[in-house]
């Protein structure tokens, strides 16, 4: 197993983690966690390899990531108490995943030869659509569209990757620093609040 997969399979998981904690928030019956959890998990990429061609989409092609959804959403039933400890700072699984599929969305994007900036968008969406989907099925607005910075940080994290595509380091090295550099970024946000600007009229 690649990097690259592994990276895959932990994005996909931490995902999935997290629809299914935003489900049973919400107190969704057993089955309705299994689907957030599985929109969180793999909605993003779904949309990402429909916009390059790259069909079916890779959950219908590798039957593994349906597997790691339904473990991953067991383990979050069965250890909600404890992962309710996480409640505050559920984030965080928001964050390795935002991470991973920022840096999975960007190769892909290489992959097909297409443009870096699109290349950009495409890690951008990759990594944050699945949380939108999630969001709006949890009845919440989407955590892009509000509260602190989200995907501007994906948008950092692929322009750092793309930089470091450019220098002599292994790639093993630069997946590391750019996750790394990703969920560091969104955990400060968090810590001390940053926020993107409003424009908006009282009405």
């Amino acid at each position: 197993m690649s990097i690259f997969e592994l990276l895959d399979y932990i994005g996909t998981s931490v995902f999935a983690i997290s629809g299914a904690l935003a489900a049973m928030r919400r107190k969704f019956d057993s089955f309705g966690v299994l689907i957030l959890a599985a929109v969180t998990a793999i909605g993003g990429g779904s949309l990402r390899d429909v916009l390059i061609g790259n069909t079916p989409v890779g959950w219908m092609v590798h039957w593994e990531y349906l597997i790691i959804i339904v473990c991953s959403t067991l383990v979050a039933m069965l250890f909600r108490k404890k992962l309710a400890y996480f409640r505050k700072t559920m984030f965080l699984f928001d964050a390795i995943g935002l991470g991973i599929f920022t840096i999975i969305g960007f190769e892909l994007g290489m992959a097909a030869n297409l443009h870096p900036i699109i290349c950009v968008l495409l890690g951008t969406l990759s990594a944050s659509f699945g949380g939108v989907l999630r969001d709006i099925l949890s009845n919440e607005v989407p955590l892009i569209f509000h509260k602190e910075v989200y995907a501007s940080l994906s948008i950092i994290g692929a322009i750092v990757f793309y930089a470091l595509l450019q220098t002599s380091l292994d790639i093993n090295i630069n997946y590391i620093i750019t996750s790394a550099l990703v969920v560091i970024l969104r955990i400060l946000a968090v810590r001390y609040e940053w926020v993107l600007p409003k424009i908006y009229k009282d009405l």
